[in-house]
């Protein structure tokens, strides 16, 4: 929504899981490499992901499972505005807007030493805080309409949403996975459904056995 909205919105949005990248492939996939760098590099060598989002936004999810020396080759990267591709012996310029995302506290990382006190500060300009779904759950219709919109899509199936008695089950549970746990959900009913609407029959047991909380309009 950030990359949307900007003036960069026509240019490069590249999202990375660094949670999902091996520690060893990490500095390649990051900053690239030259030819012949190691065995089984590309001819020609290989832009890294930091170089393909030049002039668009670049989202870093889970940036507290980046490894320490990448942080420090990161913050060089924001302090200097270029790359150094794994082998070569040139800066290249880029501009890049950074968003990171972490599902822990990182100032508190900081303090551990876990993650880098100086990167923390660079990339701490605006910080936006996402309250946990058991926090904001007026926003469970919503997000449960957006899901079956999505499933929809492709028109095999039509599930137009979630009755009272399904919604009030969901709103009354906790999720611990936020709302990565409530799209699972969705889509698991999504499948099981066999009406035109999300019953209480097509949820998780797990989330069906708990007292349930009546909306305040019953």
């Amino acid at each position: 929504a950030i990359h949307n909205a900007s003036m960069r919105k026509h240019n490069p949005f590249i999202a990375i899981n660094c949670a999902a990248i091996p520690s060893e492939l990490f500095e390649a996939e990051f900053f690239g490499y030259e030819e012949g760098t190691f065995t089984g590099a590309k001819k020609g060598g290989k832009k890294g992901l930091i170089e393909i989002a030049d002039k668009g936004t670049i989202f870093l999810d889970e940036i507290n499972s980046m490894p320490l020396d990448l942080q420090a080759k990161l913050l060089r990267v924001i302090e200097n505005g270029a790359v150094r591709r794994v082998g070569g012996t040139h800066n290249i310029k880029v501009n890049v807007r950074i968003i990171s995302a972490s599902s822990i506290d990182l100032l508190n990382e900081a303090k551990k030493g876990n993650f880098r006190n100086d990167l923390y500060f660079r990339l701490s300009v605006i910080c936006i805080k996402l309250p946990p779904l058991r926090e904001r759950k007026e926003d469970i219709p919503l997000l449960c309409r957006h899901f079956l919109e999505k499933l929809s899509s492709d028109g095999s199936k039509k599930i137009y949403g979630v009755d009272k008695e399904a919604l009030d089950i969901l709103s009354s549970y906790d999720w611990p996975g936020n709302v990565r746990e409530l799209k699972s959900c969705i889509e698991r009913a999504y499948l099981f459904e066999k009406s035109e609407c999300i019953t209480k029959e097509s949820l998780p047991t797990h989330i069906i056995k708990q007292d349930i909380v009546p909306s305040e309009n019953e």
